[in-house]
């Protein structure tokens, strides 16, 4: 079985040593050939697997079926996020790639690693709820208090400035650059208005 081996270390004065000493260990035990060993020094696993150079390049290489598992020393060491983490699980499956976790004993190429491998999906889908349920609250919240969400309005005076720039042909990105304001807010305003 060719294996991809994937550490991380939040700092650049941590070392990936000793990951990577175990996780080879595993690797020498089981018969798999590391065809590559993807790190990330330096970077925090709250970070997306965009945000992380070595994760992105291992994701890349998992797209073109270039190992038949990922093995990693530790469940913190791919992602924080029980819903992160379920989302580059899905991503290595649609490829048929397997996932090994050294410190949590998980194996997604057996029985019991496919068991908990579903039952992380039930978390992390209880994960999102909880976190939409108090982003709602929040809100809520806020309203209630008074506070007004979204951007704040533009002044009359820059909204006339917009609409006359625009009438002269002036393109909106352009126009949003001339007076420092969101594209998005000079589109709303050029928009018609339904009669």
């Amino acid at each position: 079985m060719k294996v991809a081996i994937y550490v991380r270390v939040s700092t650049k004065k941590q070392s990936v040593d000793l990951q990577l000493t175990d996780l080879r260990a595993v690797a020498l035990r089981s018969g798999w050939e590391v065809t590559a060993i993807y790190q990330d020094e330096g970077f925090s696993g709250a970070k997306s697997k965009t945000d992380r150079p070595a994760l992105k390049q291992m994701m890349m290489a998992a797209v073109r079926k270039e190992f038949d598992m990922v093995a990693i020393w530790s469940i913190d060491r791919l992602a924080r996020s029980t819903v992160d983490l379920f989302h580059m699980m899905l991503d290595l499956r649609d490829k048929s790639i397997e996932l090994y976790v050294h410190k949590q004993a998980i194996d997604t190429s057996t029985p019991s690693g496919r068991m908990m491998w579903q039952m992380l999906g039930v978390f992390a889908e209880f994960e999102r709820a909880l976190i939409q349920e108090r982003v709602k609250a929040g809100i809520e919240n806020a309203r209630a208090n008074g506070v007004k969400l979204g951007r704040p309005s533009i002044d009359k005076s820059i909204e006339l400035r917009i609409l006359k720039l625009r009438s002269t042909g002036m393109g909106m990105l352009k126009i949003a650059r001339t007076l420092k304001v969101g594209t998005s807010q000079v589109q709303r305003i050029c928009q018609p208005q339904p009669s």
